[in-house]
């Protein structure tokens, strides 16, 4: 699949230029939908859209990527690129 990408930056060149292997366990699913109130089929592709979206913000704190974005904040990490959760960014 194809994406358009924001500008990288040394911070999230890693995870934008693989973005393909996001992925989410089936629990992180259930969570990612309870969290964040959603109901998308497709959990993943939904959090790699907002990822990629050119106005999130991409910061890596130890084995974490954190990615906000529209009042959420996508936790990944940075070595299986697994969606660890997701939420609401209740300081924004």
């Amino acid at each position: 699949m194809e994406y358009q990408c924001h500008q990288a930056t040394k911070t999230n060149t890693d995870l934008l230029a693989n973005i393909d292997k996001v992925h989410t366990t089936e629990m992180g699913v259930d969570r990612i939908r309870k969290n964040l109130g959603i109901t998308e089929d497709d959990v993943v592709e939904y959090c790699r859209k907002k990822i990629l979206s050119t106005d999130c913000h991409i910061s890596r704190q130890g084995k974490n990527w954190y990615c906000k974005t529209d009042g959420i904040i996508i936790t990944v990490n940075s070595f299986s690129y697994t969606i660890i959760t997701a939420h609401k960014d209740l300081g924004r």
